[in-house]
This record gives structure tokens, C-alpha cells and sequence, in this order.
């Protein structure tokens, strides 16, 4: 599907996730699917083969669960700082192309912005501090705050109850199909996918839902 124009008027409240909405994927595709890899590698002494052999069933194990996003647990699986090894590499952390100029739109459209992210709370602060993100933001949530991911309704139920918007009038956008299914089951009226979360990578297939290429064609329609 390609994005309908938006019509701001019927819209109070914006919802974004953060990785690959706001800030480019390419960063933590890069932190799990080849640097913490390479760093387990060499203090096991595996092959690259025999690394992702090991990994591959550990991440599958828990995908879309609290502990999936949690770097306490995956600090103390893999035996690695996994919050030194983001302030290591945090150069490489980017926006997205458009995200920052959606974010000034929403503002001057006196929209209610909001952070709605899996992204652990001391990850966010490493972020924020190389990019200066919740500075355009009226209030950030995180999954480990409400004790639940995205991707189940517990979440959107205690964001619902903190930011008390109204769902028909919100608009959430993300680049996880999981997550963007479990925002509309649990009744947001605008919902939009992501399909270049990562510009290292191919686009997203998002033929089930609304989809952009970034937020500005939200602002910007072709």
C-alpha cells in the first residue's frame, strides 16, 4: 500500500518508535548481527560458523519478549558489557533521512509527540546523548517501564493509562510488522509501517499495512 494523505486535523497525539523510525537500524544491526557476534567469537574461540550456530537459537528463544530487549539479560548470557559496547561504537548512531524535519512539523502543528520504544532505558540515554532525540519529544515510554514489549497488549494498555490519548485521534508509526499489528488490535486509528528502517539494508515488505518510505512522506505526499 502507498500512504493516503493525512488528514492532521483529525490527529492529537503522534506515536513513534524510535529504531527504525527515528533513528536508523543500521546501528544496532550492526551491534547484534556482526560486532557482538565477532566480540563473543573471540572470547569463546569460535568460528564464525560455530558463533551464529550458538547465538542463533539463543535470540530465537526469546524474540518479542522483555528479555529480547533487556541488556541486563544478554550482558549476563553472552558474559559481555552490552551497554559498552553501544558507547564504543555510539559514532554510528544516525538519524534517519526526513525524521528530524517530521519531528519540527509535528511541533508546529501543535501535535503531541510521544516516544513509544523497546529500547532499553540506558540504550535510550546513549542515544539521546549522541543525538539529542527526547529534545524533540513531549514524553518518552519504554517497554521496560510498563513491563511488557510492544508487541503485547500489556504495553499499550499502561501507555494508554500514562499518556491518556485518545486512540481514534493518534497516529503510531514502526517498522516491526508485530508491533504495528498489536498497535491496531489495541485500537489506534493511524497506523503506518516503515519501509526503509535501515539504509544499509533493502526495504521492508508492509503490503499488509500503510507504509512509507520515511515521515516526511507523511508531511510530503507524492
Amino acid at each position: 500500500m502507498t500512504a493516503p494523505r493525512v488528514d492532521w486535523d483529525l490527529i492529537d497525539t503522534v506515536l513513534l518508535d524510535l529504531d527504525g523510525t527515528l533513528l536508523d537500524l543500521a546501528f544496532d544491526n550492526y551491534l547484534w548481527l556482526s560486532r557482538i557476534p565477532a566480540i563473543f567469537a573471540t572470547k569463546n574461540a569460535l568460528s564464525q560458523a560455530e558463533t551464529y550456530a550458538q547465538l542463533a537459537p539463543r535470540f530465537t528463544a526469546v524474540q518479542g519478549t522483555l528479555q529480547w530487549y533487556s541488556i541486563d539479560y544478554w550482558s549476563e548470557q553472552l558474559d559481555i558489557d552490552i551497554a559498552a559496547v553501544h558507547r564504543e561504537e555510539v559514532a554510528r548512531v544516525a538519524w534517519l533521512p526526513g525524521a528530524q524535519n517530521f519531528l519540527v512539523a509535528m511541533r508546529t502543528k501543535g501535535k503531541r509527540i510521544a516516544l513509544m520504544t523497546n529500547s532499553h532505558p540506558v540504550i535510550l540515554q546513549i542515544k539521546h546523548a549522541h543525538t539529542g532525540v527526547l529534545d524533540y519529544l513531549d514524553a518518552a515510554y519504554t517497554s521496560h517501564g510498563f513491563n511488557a514489549p510492544k508487541e503485547d497488549q500489556g504495553f499499550w494498555k499502561a501507555a494508554l493509562a500514562k499518556e491518556k490519548y485518545n486512540p481514534e485521534r493518534t497516529l503510531f508509526i514502526d517498522d516491526s510488522k508485530t508491533v504495528l499489528q498489536s498497535a491496531i488490535d489495541s485500537g489506534i486509528r493511524w497506523v503506518f509501517a516503515v519501509r526503509l528502517p535501515d539504509t544499509s539494508s533493502q526495504p521492508h515488505s508492509h503490503e499488509e499495512f500503510l507504509a512509507i518510505d520515511a515521515l516526511t512522506d507523511l508531511i510530503n505526499p507524492s
